[in-house]
């Protein structure tokens, strides 16, 4: 339905172009796009709170949640918006545009793609045995990121996170709040990854969706380099058309971020998230940035990754009173003792592999992979290829043991 309805409205704004109908036409088609994700994904968070607010009680909804319906609804609004600027113009044909909405390999989870940048591809895609060998390569690091370290690390998460928090130690919900922060990265990555890889062996080259965020030095940077896609949506297509830096900054900031938090769940934890990114990144743009380009580079770093960390706990507890809850032990509020042998297991078990995670949130390993491949290449012989189709074998025969040894997990990002 949301392709049908957005296909004949883009031909309508294309026909009309820079008239008054245009515009009806635009604001038909954003207004019915997200009125079919609200009804989906979000009446019945709006139901609770009107039942709640005004002692109602009206019914809830048992529909069930269309696979991907906040990546491709977005995907759809790029189009049309698009359209309207006449950065592209209207697809002709039905299935061309059915094809844009409905590629499976980023429908689930991302990245969200704008049709102008697979226009080209989509009439005249060429698929090389270079692009499909790299499709390869980037789905298997997808893979090692998913199975091998997002799962473990998921694993060990919540052994901290889950159950009565009063019984936590601190050191053990620092512990717990470290691992989600390094599942959820490479839980996410590792898809869009997959994605990406996906895509270029069928001829669709995506833009990249993370860039080593985890080495940001603000909050500001940290956002231009994670879920790229999505941050520069909301850029895009809300916060400059709000007015951007230039006119009611702090205004377009707050909406913006409350819109970003929202569009990851219907909960209020997912709107206190991005309200909290929102009020760090208002106070950088006001003084805090000055500061941190002033401070020694780990500082800033620190500072950055004590944000993000405390972040993750609103984003993985519904229950906001146990996110405050959870952030209060890990800042010693209460009767946690300091460490308890649980800890002390998990963390020595898991040190190596934290660190092996840790290095490879980072460019190092890939700098470092690069330098072995130079310092090997003798006389004019490069063995990266076969160090390459080596390093992918082994990370497939792993995963597919991992896979069979695990219960099922599925990306994070599935539910959004």
């Amino acid at each position: 339905m949301s392709a049908v309805v957005n296909y004949f409205f883009a031909l309508m704004i294309d026909k009309n172009k820079g008239t008054y109908k245009s515009k009806v036409a635009l604001y038909l088609a954003v207004i019915i796009d997200l009125s079919m994700i609200g009804v989906f994904k979000y009446y019945n968070f709006f139901v609770s709170n009107i039942n709640f607010l005004l002692k109602t009680s009206i019914g809830f909804s048992s529909i069930g949640l269309p696979i991907g319906i906040s990546f491709y609804t977005f995907q759809i609004i790029s189009y049309v918006v698009d359209v309207y600027r006449q950065e592209v113009p209207a697809q002709n044909k039905f299935y061309k545009l059915l094809l844009y909405m409905s590629m499976y390999h980023q429908l689930i989870a991302g990245p969200i793609v704008r049709y102008k940048d697979i226009a080209n591809e989509i009439d005249n895609r060429i698929i090389t045995p270079t692009n499909f060998s790299y499709g390869i390569n980037r789905f298997i690091i997808g893979l090692l990121k998913k199975i091998i370290i997002a799962n473990s690390a998921g694993e060990v998460a919540t052994m901290f996170l889950d159950g009565n928090i009063n019984e936590v130690s601190i050191m053990g919900a620092w512990f717990g709040i470290i691992m989600y922060t390094i599942q959820i990265y490479f839980d996410f990555s590792g898809y869009s990854d997959m994605a990406i890889g996906l895509g270029r062996m069928f001829g669709f080259t995506y833009k990249e969706n993370f860039n080593y965020p985890y080495i940001a030095k603000s909050v500001q940077d940290f956002w231009r380099r994670w879920h790229i896609s999505l941050s520069s949506f909301f850029r895009d297509y809300v916060y400059i058309p709000l007015g951007g830096n230039r006119k009611y900054f702090i205004r377009n900031v707050i909406i913006v971020w409350m819109l970003t938090g929202f569009w990851h769940g219907a909960s209020w934890n997912f709107i206190m998230w991005g309200i909290y990114y929102g009020f760090f990144l208002l106070l950088e743009r006001k003084f805090l940035y000055k500061v941190l380009n002033k401070i020694p580079t780990f500082l800033s770093h620190i500072y950055l990754m004590l944000i993000v960390i405390i972040g993750w706990v609103f984003f993985y507890f519904i229950d906001i009173t146990r996110a405050i809850q959870f952030i209060g032990v890990l800042f010693g509020y209460g009767n946690n003792p300091l460490y308890d042998v649980k800890f002390e297991m998990e963390f020595f078990n898991n040190i190596v592999f934290l660190i092996f995670a840790i290095i490879l949130s980072t460019p190092a390993f890939s700098k470092l992979f690069k330098r072995i491949c130079d310092m090997l290449a003798i006389n004019n012989y490069n063995p990266s290829k076969l160090m390459v189709v080596a390093f992918n074998a082994l990370i497939l025969i792993v995963s597919t043991i991992l896979l069979i040894g695990q219960t099922y997990n599925p990306f994070l990002y599935f539910r959004f």
